[in-house]
């Protein structure tokens, strides 16, 4: 199983609850679909690296990697010519939620980089399991449904920001039914 795992480069450390996710990833062998970026790619790549996890592939536009700790297999994203800053990056995005079986996103609540990702791949119908940092949380977004929800519940400026990138998604009549939930979908 391919698990997309991303999130923004404004975090700077991961949290117990996000190294036993990753921990939990080793012990069942999945393969490891990782951004080069600072923040929490980069993180992410050390805490593999430290742990000696082979089973990782790391994407980069143009397959220029910015950060590959771990000297993992890089991945080449062809990039449109005239693409700039977030268009030329999200390339890398689309593909890896592309090649994904699921998704482990660890979301500051602020990032349109990380919530794009988690739309790709619910736009896919892949499952995202997503760490909300300033909640400690995490949720199950299976769908884009439950990404409307969660974005609801969060407030204004997170709901602004879902309906920029997923315009096409009716906001009516929502319910806030987002539930706490495990990693047992992506360590199974």
């Amino acid at each position: 199983m391919k698990v997309f795992i991303a999130g923004p480069r404004a975090v700077k450390a991961l949290n117990k609850n996000v190294k036993d996710a990753l921990s939990r990833m080793i012990e069942k062998q999945r393969t490891i679909l990782l951004g080069d970026a600072a923040g929490v790619d980069r993180l992410v790549q050390e805490y593999f690296a430290e742990a000696k996890y082979p089973n990782v592939h790391v994407y980069a536009s143009d397959g220029k990697a910015r950060n590959n700790v771990g000297s993992w297999p890089v991945h080449k994203v062809e990039v449109p010519a005239k693409a700039k800053g977030f268009n030329f990056y999200v390339q890398k995005d689309i593909l890896m939620a592309q090649d994904a079986d699921n998704g482990f996103m660890v979301w500051n609540g602020k990032s349109k980089g990380t919530l794009n990702n988690i739309i790709n791949l619910a736009a896919q119908n892949k499952k995202a399991i997503v760490y909300l940092t300033p909640a400690k949380k995490m949720f199950c977004i299976d769908n884009l449904d439950s990404i409307r929800e969660m974005a609801w519940r969060l407030g204004p400026d997170i709901f602004s920001l879902y309906k920029e990138l997923c315009p096409k998604v009716s906001t009516n009549n929502i319910e806030a039914s987002c539930e706490q939930l495990s990693l047992s979908d992506i360590s199974h």
